[in-house]
Order: C-alpha cells, then sequence, then structure tokens
C-alpha cells in the first residue's frame, strides 16, 4: 500500500504526462499482479461502493481531533475534500503493518459493509491510528469513494502497453466492459498473444474534436476529404451481436440489459460476428427525432412499461462497423467500413435499426448552410469524418469533428452561490441563475464553469460581502450580477419551478454592462421551446 501511496502522490505532484506514465510503469514493474489488477481499477476511474456513511465519518473525525462538529465541518468546506479534511484535522498515527494494497482492500476495507456502527468506528479510528498522513489520504479516498487522480483512462492505457509491451489499441480492448481487479484479469491484460475476444466484449469508442465556432471550418482540410452526418443528441453505444446473443454497450461502458427492447429485437436480425457504433434516440415512426428530454425518461428504467414504450420509442441510428464476420475491421477506412455497413444493413427489416443519413455537399458553404438548419430536425449541429481514416481509439485529432451550431443564450441573474471543490473549495464558484416571471425571480440553471480565475475571485469578493441568508453551504445573495448563459438545448420539467429544464449551461461572459433589470424573462426562456416539446417529470 505504501507504494500506491507513493504512485499516486507521483501522479499528483506533476503536470507532465512522461512523468505520469514513468511512474505508472515503475509501479506495475515492481507490483505483484494482484496489486496491479486493483491499481488498474482504481486508476481506470472504478470506485469502491460507498463502506461507510459520510454522516460517521465526520463525527468520529470531530471525536477524535477533540474539536466540535462545527469546527470539523468548516474545516471540511475550506478545504472541500473529504478524505484530505481526515488527514489535515486527525493527529496521525504510526504505522503498524505494510499491508499490501491487496490485503489492505480484501481484509481491512471491504469487511467494513457488512459491520455494525460501533464495529465500523472501532475499525476506522484503529486505521487512523495505524496510519501516517499519506498513506491516510489514499485509504480514507477509497473509503469515501472520492479516490481521483490526474490521469485519464487513455494514459493507464498508455503504461500498460509500454510495461507489457503490447499493442495500446489491444489493452483499450481488454479494459473495456466489465471487469474485476482479480489476478486472472490481470495476466490476460498484459498477456503477449493478442488474439482475443470475449462475447460480450466492446471496442475502445472513436470521439470527435469539436471545431470551434468562431474557427475557419476549411482549416481542417478539404470538404471532398469528409462525409457529413447529423450529430444527434441521443446516447452513444454499441450493438454486439456474437454467439446468437445481443449486447447493447454505452459509451460510459455500461452493460444496457433489458432497457432498449426494440434495438435488442432488432439486432436478432445481424449476423454473428458484428459490432456496430451508432446513438440511441427517441425516435417516432415518421422519422422525426424527440428532444433528449424524453430519451432521458427511458435511460434509468431497468424495466419499461407499454405506455412509455408507446410515448418514447427508440432506434438505433447506426453510423459505423466496428467488426464484420467476427473480424475487427477498425483499420479499414471509413469509406470501406460504411460500406459494408450499409450492406449488413439492407438485410435488416426491423424499423428499430437504420444507417444514419450521410448528407450531400461538395463544399463547406453547402454544409454551413445546412448545418444552421440543424435545431429544424432537433440535431445539433454536423459531424464531419475524414472517408480515409481507420477508426482510432479515444479523441485523435483530425479524424472526427463535431460542428455544433451556435448555442442558445439567455441573460440571467446570479441568486445563489455554494463553494467549489478541490482547488476551488475555498471559493464561492458554483452559481445559481434566475429570470423574472413577473416582478420575481424565478430560478432556471445552476453553472459553474466559463469564468476565468480572476473574475471568479471577483465573484466570490461580492457573494461575501452581499450575502442575504445562508441555507447550509447555499449563500442567497442580492441580485445585482448579471451573466449571460449558454445552453445546448431545454425542454418542459415539472421537477423544476420554473417549469423549464436547461441542457449543459454554463457562463459565456459576465455582462458587466446590463443591469438585474434588463435580464431576460421566463416567457422569453419558453419562447425557445420547440412548439411540440411535450412535458417530461
Amino acid at each position: 500500500m505504501i507504494r500506491f501511496a507513493d504512485l499516486f502522490e507521483a501522479i499528483d505532484s506533476t503536470t507532465k504526462t512522461n512523468e505520469k506514465i514513468a511512474a505508472m510503469v515503475n509501479y506495475f514493474a515492481a507490483a505483484s499482479p494482484d496489486d496491479a489488477a486493483w491499481a488498474i481499477y482504481f486508476l481506470a476511474g472504478n470506485k469502491l461502493r460507498r463502506l461507510v456513511p459520510t454522516k460517521l465519518l465526520r463525527e468520529w473525525a470531530a471525536e477524535e481531533a477533540q474539536i466540535p462538529d462545527w469546527l470539523f465541518d468548516e474545516s471540511y468546506h475550506a478545504v472541500g475534500d473529504l478524505a484530505e479534511t481526515l488527514c489535515l484535522v486527525v493527529p496521525p498515527g504510526s504505522l503498524v503493518d505494510d499491508l499490501s494494497l491487496t490485503r489492505w482492500i480484501e481484509d481491512r476495507l471491504y469487511p467494513l459493509q457488512s459491520m455494525s456502527e460501533d464495529e465500523q468506528r472501532d475499525a476506522i479510528i484503529d486505521i487512523w491510528r495505524q496510519t501516517p498522513t499519506k498513506l491516510r489520504l489514499v485509504i480514507m479516498k477509497l473509503v469515501t469513494g472520492g479516490f481521483r487522480v490526474g490521469v485519464s483512462k487513455r494514459l493507464v492505457t498508455r503504461a500498460i502497453a509500454m510495461h507489457c509491451e503490447v499493442p495500446i489499441d489491444v489493452i483499450a480492448h481488454r479494459l473495456m466492459g466489465s471487469w474485476k481487479p482479480t489476478i486472472e484479469f490481470y495476466q490476460r491484460l498484459i498477456r503477449q498473444d493478442i488474439d482475443d475476444a470475449i462475447v460480450s466484449q466492446p471496442y475502445p469508442f472513436c470521439l470527435a474534436h469539436p471545431i470551434d465556432l468562431q474557427q475557419d471550418v476549411g482549416a481542417i482540410g478539404p470538404a471532398t476529404d469528409f462525409v457529413a452526418e447529423w450529430k444527434w443528441d441521443g446516447i452513444r453505444g454499441q450493438v454486439i451481436r456474437r454467439d446468437s446473443q445481443t449486447f447493447i454497450w454505452s459509451r460510459g461502458e455500461e452493460l444496457m440489459e433489458k432497457r432498449w427492447p426494440e434495438i435488442e429485437s432488432a439486432a436478432e436480425e445481424l449476423p454473428d460476428g458484428t459490432v456496430i457504433d451508432g446513438e440511441i434516440l427517441a425516435s417516432l415512426s415518421n422519422g422525426e427525432v424527440l428532444p433528449f428530454t424524453q430519451l432521458q425518461r427511458r435511460i434509468n428504467r431497468k424495466t419499461v412499461g407499454k405506455k412509455l414504450l408507446t410515448e418514447v420509442p427508440v432506434v438505433f441510428q447506426a453510423f459505423d462497423l466496428l467488426e464484420h464476420d467476427g473480424e475487427d475491421i477498425r483499420s479499414l477506412t471509413f469509406a470501406q467500413r460504411r460500406s459494408r455497413l450499409q450492406s449488413i444493413l439492407d438485410g435488416v427489416t426491423h424499423p428499430h435499426l437504420k444507417a444514419t443519413e450521410l448528407i450531400a455537399g461538395d463544399t463547406w458553404q453547402e454544409w454551413s448552410a445546412i448545418r444552421e438548419s440543424s435545431r429544424d430536425v432537433n440535431a445539433e449541429g454536423l459531424m464531419l469524418k475524414r472517408i480515409d481514416a481507420p477508426y482510432d481509439v479515444g479523441r485523435v485529432r483530425g479524424t472526427w469533428w463535431k460542428w455544433k451550431v451556435a448555442p442558445y443564450t439567455i441573460d440571467a441573474v446570479l441568486i445563489y452561490a455554494q463553494k467549489g471543490h478541490g482547488r476551488r473549495a475555498s471559493l464561492y464558484t458554483d452559481y445559481t441563475f434566475a429570470l423574472w416571471d413577473g416582478d420575481t425571480l424565478v430560478p432556471v440553471a445552476k453553472a459553474y464553469s466559463g469564468l476565468d480565475d480572476k473574475e471568479i475571485r471577483q465573484v466570490d469578493h461580492f457573494v461575501r460581502r452581499n450575502t442575504k441568508e445562508s441555507f447550509g453551504p447555499v449563500r442567497s445573495v442580492t441580485p445585482t450580477l448579471v451573466m449571460e448563459i449558454a445552453f445546448e438545448g431545454l425542454g418542459r420539467s415539472t421537477r423544476h419551478k420554473s417549469g423549464i429544464a436547461t441542457r449543459f449551461p454554463r457562463i459565456a461572459r459576465w455582462r458587466h454592462d446590463k443591469k438585474p433589470a434588463d435580464a431576460n424573462t421566463l416567457q422569453e426562456l419558453m419562447d425557445l421551446l420547440p412548439a411540440t416539446e411535450p412535458s417530461t417529470s
């Protein structure tokens, strides 16, 4: 565990990619297979289920530090990270046993879940008294479910590939899907024989780079080098058909079982050894794509009733073919993969599986004009894909581009503020904005990105000097500051006081030139809704 804590510190203390990779490679070279498996599990973004309630950890820490609860809570709000607060407030302990990472997880942390509250308290206090600060920080991050360190999954993949001298795309494929951090898994992960496949295993997704709306799109190359598709606002996924079984994976590597029965039924018409990349969309029988707010009604449903199946039918819009007749064809060009995809889908008669439309156009001017009509079909813009490019792993610049339309914008008034997390834990950085409904300001959106550091400090100073009321960590402020809020979409919602929900709100700019009375009204926001937008709960 000490070596894992050293790895955490090494990664956390540098911004240089090569140093982070070197630290991971050195760790894997010295770690036992079981420790390496657990390290990869956490570095790749996985977490343990919550082992102990946060409320209890805070109570016990205050007792152990011999401070009142309010002082611990103030310390927590100032630091912004519970694990770090526990290390700073509770006196450091002395190392008793140098257990391995695996032994810590399996013998000391996992058992916490099944203990009584008194047993948990004794076990946690023993941990605090038996661990120095650096070691305790990592252990508490695991206990609280807050383990995060500055490496992406792709960076971890590169380090593993470098350590075991296996191609990075093979490692990326093996890390996809559901797996457990066992010795057997680690040995499969690093083995030199690369001719492997698991029936349900998806491929790493190819991701797109955004085109800056101020950028000349022609800078990415001639229009004739690309094809264009609508950029839909749905759920990215892979449909896998192998051994007469169907598996549907989300981009977040979640196996979505029994959530999309229409798509599962359609996939039965696919030949074995087929993997398709595409988008799950809420779509009516006439081809009309519904707003994402409607698709949200089905996202977390484990079972879907007849009423919802009727109101929000879904379709899988396929745009790429990754496996054909059991063969990985990602190295082929987009044109070749698309041709094979179309041949397969020509044999599918099911209405809930279809190929995306390739939009005709020979010049950027043509596509630019088409892009301006995106919202008319509930699309976000265009996807641009190089005709001669392979299917890359991750976000590789130049392969795919997303060319969105300009976002919606409104001018709104800041009415609430809350402190942020991490390095912003001492500053008010999370904001709630409101619009006018008559003489009343009604909250419509929360945003915490878009301001630079100088502006954040200015807003923080304003909040501290203009707080009207406090509701726990939230401060109600005098409605004075006006910000331009940008968002990708909106829909009616019975869950929000305003009756409307914005999608991906963020601060576009601080409107120093406007007074609160100049902010938009709720009705003006409502006017942006599609005329046919139904309500959603």
